[in-house]
């Protein structure tokens, strides 16, 4: 079984005691749409990997050594966006801070920064996202050496919010030369830069497809294959292999105005 903590919501950040105390306990239970509560067991035995998305892992890092025996990675997103569009992040040169902080603890354990969803607007352009990338890669050499990125989808529900933004997805000729640079400067770096969930095709700037839950990242980390089949209740484009998320929706105080979780 695989644990993805989560996708609705930054649980290193919010709800790090909450779930480092159900692994001590050995069960986690999720609210549902009824008022019985869902039990999902988490011995130590029948775990396979957990997967850690954040943007402030800071709360969790404290009590980090009690993942010890766990095999499990981190996806920590760093982006150039400011308050306005993501509120309840703290200052980026600190995140970068914690960065590094959490790779030196939990090494050999992998630390991916997530440089995404990349939309443009007046005030985020593309040489903005190439600036903004070229500083935090500077910052993370040596700390990790993959580097996801992805373009914005903009969800129905977060229309509103996104438009008084002005954002909109990159257009291809964009997107090549972002892709282009950020590939460049990440391979001076150190590091590989891979998509997530998208159809272009943008192998000749050496970007490969990767996946969040990515089954040959997990065999790496644990020596053992994973017994996985694709998420059925992702998009068409996502690769990611089934996991049991142990998130729930309209919880994380990022706050971010694109994500479909609150």
């Amino acid at each position: 079984m695989i644990i993805s903590a989560n996708r609705r919501c930054d649980v290193p950040n919010y709800k790090s005691d909450w779930f480092l105390d159900s692994l001590k306990a050995g069960e986690i239970l999720l609210p549902t749409h009824s008022f019985i509560s869902k039990k999902i067991t988490l011995r130590k035995d029948i775990i396979d990997c957990i997967v850690f998305w954040t943007k402030n892992p800071e709360p969790m890092i404290p009590r980090i050594h009690e993942l010890d025996g766990y095999p499990y990675y981190f996806q920590f997103t760093i982006t150039g966006y400011g308050k306005r569009i993501e509120p309840g992040v703290p200052d980026k040169r600190h995140m970068l801070d914690v960065f590094c902080r959490l790779a030196d603890e939990i090494a050999p354990m992998p630390v991916i920064w997530r440089y995404d969803p990349i939309a443009i607007s007046p005030s985020y352009t593309v040489e903005y996202h190439k600036s903004a990338f070229r500083q935090i890669v500077e910052r993370l050499e040596g700390k990790s050496n993959r580097c996801v990125i992805s373009f914005i989808d903009i969800y129905g529900k977060v229309q509103n919010k996104v438009s008084q933004m002005q954002f909109r997805t990159p257009t291809i000729p964009e997107i090549e030369d972002m892709c282009s640079y950020m590939a460049e400067i990440a391979r001076q770096h150190g590091m590989v830069v891979e998509t997530c969930s998208e159809r272009l095709n943008l192998l000749k700037y050496g970007i490969q497809p990767t996946h969040c839950i990515d089954a040959n990242l997990i065999e790496q980390i644990t020596g053992k294959t994973p017994l996985t089949v694709k998420d059925p209740s992702q998009r068409a484009a996502c690769g990611c292999c089934q996991s049991v998320d142990v998130g729930t929706y309209h919880t994380c105080g990022n706050n971010c105005i694109y994500c479909y979780a609150n």
